[in-house]
């Protein structure tokens, strides 16, 4: 009997391949142990998803480090936990667009029926691009910590395995806390989104404090060096959606011009 994966010859009452370890399956696909293959993959206690999730949100630096010192197997991998939280957040708008499409409203944030209706396209936008938007971000975040933190001994690469998890986090945080919104109240969804960004600082500001062993003088001469640094970001990153959404259509300078 052949490994179906890496073709090791086996014993005819071998359970697991002893070169790569797959189980050894005998039967046929069927609804149940489709069900109860998802369930173990993905489900169980001591998954490397729950796990990685888990600790990330209580240990953050200890997953940062592990996967940086070489240990690959005790938690998912970054890009791996990336493309499910993408696929998640992909579902999450899918659901905003179909069954709230009125829960974008910005009416409490602009007094002006222009201002309102701009933001709403940009929004809308902006969710249509999400994946592209979130993957963008993340170099840059990136690289800004990597000029901040330059002399903690982690390079580029490192930096943006750091972000590829903690976006990734705080993604589940915003796919979670936006579902329940919308569920209990879709009209306060433009109020309470947010929140996730008070949420990153604050979950930011303990990891690298964890991380690069800094202490709370020093983490706060860091966030001043990172504050400016964000804000050119922000401003760059703004210019180049409003450049975005002008190339394909969604907004012209006509939007911006005052009602009669």
């Amino acid at each position: 009997m052949e490994c179906k994966n890496c073709q090791n010859i086996l014993q005819e009452q071998s359970d697991y391949c002893n070169i790569c370890g797959a189980r050894v399956i005998r039967n046929r696909l069927t609804i149940k142990n489709l069900f109860q293959h998802f369930v173990e993959e993905f489900l169980n206690y001591d998954n490397r998803f729950l796990k990685t999730v888990r600790h990330l949100f209580t240990k953050p630096s200890e997953v940062i480090e592990n996967y940086v010192n070489g240990t690959r197997k005790k938690y998912l991998n970054p890009m791996s936990f990336f493309a499910i939280t993408l696929t998640l957040s992909g579902i999450s708008v899918l659901v905003l667009q179909k069954f709230y499409p009125n829960a974008i409203d910005f009416n409490n944030f602009f007094s002006t029926n222009v201002s309102q209706e701009v933001m709403t396209k940009i929004m809308r936008v902006s969710l249509e691009y999400n994946s592209f938007l979130y993957s963008a971000m993340i170099p840059f975040f990136a690289l800004m910590s990597f000029v901040v933190f330059w002399n903690k001994k982690y390079n580029l690469t490192e930096h943006i395995v750091m972000y590829l998890y903690t976006m990734s986090l705080l993604s589940l945080a915003s796919i979670f806390i936006g579902q329940l919104c919308l569920f209990v109240r879709p009209d306060l969804y433009t109020t309470i989104s947010p929140m996730i960004f008070i949420l990153a600082f604050i979950y930011h500001s303990f990891l690298y404090k964890k991380l690069f062993k800094l202490s709370i003088l020093q983490l706060s001469y860091k966030i001043l060096l990172f504050i400016p640094a964000f804000l050119t970001f922000y401003l760059i990153f703004s210019i180049l959606l409003f450049i975005l959404l002008m190339l394909t259509g969604s907004i012209s300078l006509q939007d911006f011009a005052p009602q009669n």
